[in-house]
């Protein structure tokens, strides 16, 4: 219930976007799809399954949690390359400055024989 109070309250908080596509595209087919939606009408049989109708108000939550944990990795991918790109521009740069610094020790002109 608590998380149920929290989300009301968060809802104010959502962009336009969030608030006009609040769901996601499904990467199921069709066929799948219709498969899916008869048995969510089905009444269930099990007691776990009419359990889990308690919780159905947090289907939003837990879409909502998954997008930030997949963005959460997504993002320390992209960290991740970011520094190995850094890394490497880095190594570039030092040779580039040690050739440069050994460019300026070696005479430009040759000394006269």
């Amino acid at each position: 219930q608590r998380i149920l109070r929290l989300a009301e309250m968060c809802r104010r908080l959502e962009t336009e976007e969030e608030k006009v596509l609040p769901f996601y595209p499904s990467s199921l087919a069709e066929w799948e799809q219709q498969d899916a939606r008869r048995i969510l009408a089905a009444s269930p049989n099990e007691p776990l399954a009419r359990a889990m109708q308690d919780y159905v108000g947090l289907e939003r939550f837990w879409q909502r949690f998954n997008k930030v944990k997949l963005e959460e990795k997504a993002l320390k991918r992209t960290r991740a390359a970011l520094a190995n790109r850094n890394r490497h521009l880095r190594e570039l740069l030092q040779q580039y400055l040690a050739g440069a610094a050994l460019s300026q020790k070696v005479p430009r002109d040759p000394p006269p024989l």
